[in-house]
């Protein structure tokens, strides 16, 4: 009995699947999240001195109370501000054109931490003043060792870079829209539709891209950055109310549709952004080349 070879989908000499057939990815132009563990552990550095703040209560020590509550607020607001600094940064370093967080967060929170710690080594532990703003210093500089500082100074645009900048605050919002609708969709409980979501999303970082490789674009896709992209938003938001509230099959199969045609807008958008600006080129080559002749310097 002779065999015979295997050949489905899977295998090394299968043919390439059509692209309408091949399965989404859901991570193809989403951002990479640099999760930090150190980060997250400052909100547990901070429970010392509420415990320590509790104790202080039950034994009837207003001064200690404030000073040990007081530290915890400021290590707590450390927390939260070296949290969202790094979100911060990690949309910043996502773009190549991009402007410098409006403020600077991770900063923000070192001086917090160096000031809960100075408040508590110095009236909390007994340790005095001096000693408070030397162990405050410390920590304040670890915190910027361990966390980095926040971005300072725009990327991909330079000083009279006009439409760079147009591009970078354009980008900005269009992200943060972004955000809030995988926010909303995760919301959803259904991993199916969040994958769609996801789609939308990878589709509309594509015009992202094409606007980051020539501001110019911005002009032509403005509607598609503001318009499209809030109504996109907006919908999610009312269907995730929707459907954690009655799991509507109708609701789903219009959001779905929805999906779709949002989805097709953008590729279109990106390919006519393409097409502009493979016609733009054609025409500087072909008057380079006219240019090159009336200089006698064609090679035909």
């Amino acid at each position: 009995m002779s065999s015979r070879r295997y050949r489905g989908r899977h295998s090394p000499d299968a043919p390439p699947e059509p692209e309408a057939e091949r399965a989404p990815n859901r991570f193809r132009n989403r951002p990479a999240r640099q999760v930090s563990g150190r980060a997250r552990l400052l909100y547990l550095a901070s429970l010392p001195m509420l415990f320590a703040g509790i104790g202080e209560i039950r034994q009837g020590d207003a001064r200690g109370m404030l000073v040990e509550l007081g530290a915890f607020v400021l290590f707590l607001a450390a927390a939260g501000l070296v949290n969202e600094g790094q979100r911060a940064q990690e949309a910043y370093d996502a773009r190549s054109v991009a402007k410098p967080p409006a403020i600077p967060r991770k900063i923000l929170g070192a001086v917090a931490a160096g000031l809960g710690v100075a408040l508590g080594a110095a009236f909390g532990w007994g340790l005095g003043p001096v000693s408070g703003v030397i162990f405050g210093a410390v920590a304040a500089g670890a915190a910027v060792v361990a966390f980095g500082p926040d971005p300072l100074r725009a990327k991909g645009i330079a000083a009279d870079d006009f439409y760079g900048a147009r591009a970078a605050d354009a980008l900005e919002r269009a992200e943060e829209l972004l955000r809030e609708m995988t926010a909303a969709a995760a919301r959803f409980g259904d991993r199916a539709l969040e994958g769609r979501v996801e789609r939308v999303a990878g589709a509309a970082r594509d015009v992202f891209a094409e606007v980051e490789a020539d501001p110019r674009d911005l002009d032509r896709a403005r509607k598609f950055l503001g318009v499209y992209l809030t109504g996109a938003r907006d919908a999610t938001v009312r269907f995730a109310a929707v459907w954690q509230r009655s799991r509507d099959a109708k609701a789903r199969a219009d959001y779905e549709a929805l999906l779709g045609d949002l989805e097709s807008s953008f590729t279109a958008r990106r390919r006519e952004l393409l097409a502009e600006d493979r016609g733009t080129l054609d025409v500087e080559i072909e008057v380079l080349r006219k240019r090159l002749r009336q200089e006698g310097l064609d090679g035909d």
